[in-house]
């Protein structure tokens, strides 16, 4: 562990040497704007020659597709790199895994990502094939076919998976009658729906310059940088659409909801409305669930039910923000006998956190660690690139990362304790269950699973 902690610090030290000594910039970020008018976060970093880029078409995830296609978005993501432009499937594969390139896509609920990664020789056919998955992509029906078969095949295997099926029925409960309770991974009968013509117009529709966001690292200059993407994106049209999703809170607040299944454990999923990275209480509330759950060994819940009484073998909390709900998550299993009691502790240390404030030994022990684990995200130029792409789509500030550490440290345990009075609903969770669980007696008890079939 020495040893690579050891390469770690070296590594980022000779990352952004400069800036470490001359000013307080936390990573060197510029804006770029193309000639097309893409604009665009950068870090240069020539250590590796390694250029990765990241990029999301805002609001074009899952939470588009009609009911009936559920799974739309996530057979996109599946199909743009199975043949395009000059490449049928084979070649296309061929010609990533023969140069060391990495690329691919992905579809969240808001929105619909890309990922590419390579050496910086071999440039120019990585962003050529970029392009052509994006402008050319060909939705050969074998393809199409290969892919809903997968997509099937993972949806059945989910179906023994306790933790899988406590999710979707959260999905169900906690974001009623909006779109993000459909299953963005799609249905046993809508993906049988989903055709190659209705791929084509999803990537019409949803891949457009009027909703790219990109970010960059790596061994690239801001000029080559402009170049490359008006090459590979300025062939999309620009598409400026109002997307007609309503503002949600989680719902179902202060109920259980049990699906009874054979298992010797059972599986308690939870949510409560939380907040986002742009509140002015995300600080406080950051530091708050560190200490609470989401700092792991340590936190209060792990101690109390894992340390103490062995109920469980980890408990995880953590802010859920999705563009129109917010959320704040936690999840753990424990046996059946003892489900009630679990239930019990968690509602318990909510209101600690509430009635008293932390201690000064846990405030500067979530602040430490908080601050110090922040360069573990820049360990490589992808994650760079991603952790920009975050910001970006979160409408945070360039200099956002520059004033993260200040901003911690500046918390007090009162504004913890204040914050936990706003944020914390111990009754009004809405939580959903997966076994036998004894001495629970569920408001509502789910036989069918929802947006499975």
């Amino acid at each position: 562990m020495m040893i690579v902690l050891v390469v770690f610090i070296l590594y980022f030290s000779c990352l952004f040497p400069a800036h470490a000594a001359e000013s307080e910039t936390f990573l060197p970020i510029q804006e770029i704007t193309t000639e097309s008018g893409i604009t665009a976060w950068l870090v240069e970093d020539h250590t590796l020659p390694v250029i990765s880029l990241q990029f999301a078409f805002a609001e074009a995830g899952a939470a588009n597709d009609p009911p009936d296609k559920q799974g739309l978005s996530q057979m996109l993501s599946n199909t743009l790199d199975e043949g395009a432009g000059d490449y049928d499937s084979q070649a296309f594969q061929k010609a990533l895994t023969d140069h060391s390139i990495s690329l691919s896509f992905a579809s969240g609920r808001d929105d619909f990502t890309g990922s590419l990664k390579t050496l910086t020789r071999h440039q120019d056919l990585a962003f050529d094939l970029l392009r052509q998955a994006l402008t050319a992509p060909h939705f050969d029906p074998e393809a199409v076919e290969r892919m809903r078969q997968a997509n099937l095949a993972r949806l059945r295997s989910s179906l023994s998976d306790p933790d899988w099926i406590a999710a979707r029925i959260m999905n169900d409960v906690a974001f009623a009658g909006h779109p993000y309770a459909l299953n963005s991974g799609g249905t046993l009968t809508t993906l049988q729906n989903i055709t190659p013509d209705n791929l084509r117009q999803a990537a019409k529709n949803r891949l457009n310059r009027g909703t790219l966001v990109v970010s960059v690292a790596g061994d690239i200059t801001a000029e080559g940088l402009k170049t490359r993407l008006d090459e590979v994106f300025g062939e999309l049209p620009v598409i400026v659409y109002d997307r007609y999703l309503p503002m949600s809170a989680v719902q179902n607040p202060g109920t259980i909801t049990l699906y009874a299944q054979d298992i010797p454990q059972t599986i308690i999923q939870i949510m409560q409305p939380g907040i986002g990275r742009a509140d002015p209480d995300y600080y406080p509330a950051l530091l708050m669930d560190h200490i609470l759950g989401g700092g792991g060994f340590g936190s209060r819940l792990t101690e109390e039910i894992r340390e103490k009484r062995g109920l469980t073998y980890g408990i995880h909390t953590g802010f859920y923000a999705l563009d129109f709900v917010k959320a704040y998550s936690l999840s753990t299993s424990t046996k059946n006998e003892s489900a009630a009691e679990v239930l019990d502790l968690i509602r318990a240390e909510i209101r600690e956190m509430q009635t008293a404030p932390v201690t000064k030994k846990e405030l500067e022990a979530a602040k430490t660690y908080l601050i110090g684990a922040m360069p573990l995200a820049l360990s490589s130029t992808d994650r760079i690139a991603g952790l920009l792409l975050g910001l970006r789509l979160d409408n945070l500030p360039i200099d956002w990362l520059d004033r993260r550490a200040a901003a911690i440290a500046s918390v007090t345990a009162e504004d913890i304790q204040r914050v936990a009075k706003k944020i914390l609903q111990p009754d009004g969770l809405t939580v959903v269950m997966v076994g036998q669980p004894a001495g629970v007696t569920p408001d509502k008890i789910v036989e069918t699973l929802p947006n499975v079939e």
